[in-house]
Order: C-alpha cells, then structure tokens, then sequence
C-alpha cells in the first residue's frame, strides 16, 4: 500500500509555471506507474500526465503536451508536474495516483491509490 500527499499547487497568472511534488510512503514506490489527474468544477476527473515506473516512459493528454513535463525521483519517492505557460483553462485540483503494474494507462479508475489533491488556480 502506498499513500500519496500533493504539494505545490496555488494561484498564478496566465503564463506561469508552477512544480508540483507528490511525495510516498512505503518501501515499493518504484514498482508503480504514477499519474497526475486534474478535476475542474463540474467537470469529470482527467487524465494529465503518467510515467513508468522506472521513468522512461512518459505520456500525456494532447492539451498539455510541450508545457507540462512529469518527471520522477525513485530513491526521494516523490513525482513532479512540472507545468509551464499556464493557462486559465488549467485551473482544477491536481491529483497523483499510483498503479499497481507495470503497464501504463491513463483512466482514473485504473489507479488504485490516490491523494488529497492540490488546487491550481490560473488567472487571466
């Protein structure tokens, strides 16, 4: 079992950059994939970002594609969102999920833990 907290989120203006940390507990982090999901008001929980779990595979949605870079650190157990040129349309609560295999997928309800979430807010 793996528990996951979010950090980083907040408020920028349109066109800043935020990272955002997702740090593990316990002994096996690298033995999941992980995934950053976002969920704006009203809308369903999407797929951002995910990353093998030796992190030579990354994957994205196509509307973040050449901003946001996912990028993970076995030995810290922790992965990152990196996310760039920011835009109002980004503004949700960001979630990292962990999965327990080796293959790579991109719906919600493949994951099998989650955390709290992190609220980014992006004004125009």
């Amino acid at each position: 079992q793996v528990q996951l907290v979010e950090s980083g989120g907040g408020l920028v203006q349109a066109g800043g950059s935020l990272r955002l940390s997702c740090a593990a507990s316990g002994r096996t982090f690298s033995s999941y994939v992980m995934g950053w999901f976002r969920q704006a008001p009203g809308k369903e929980r999407e797929f951002v970002a995910a990353i093998s779990r030796g992190g030579e595979r990354r994957y994205y949605v196509d509307s973040v594609k050449g901003r946001f870079a996912i990028s993970r650190d076995n030995a810290k157990k922790t992965v990152y969102l990196q996310t760039n040129s920011l835009k109002p349309e980004d503004t949700a609560v960001y979630y990292c999920a962990a999965r327990s295999s080796a293959v790579v997928l991109t719906r919600p309800r493949e994951y099998d833990y989650w955390g709290q979430g992190t609220q980014v807010t992006v004004s125009s």
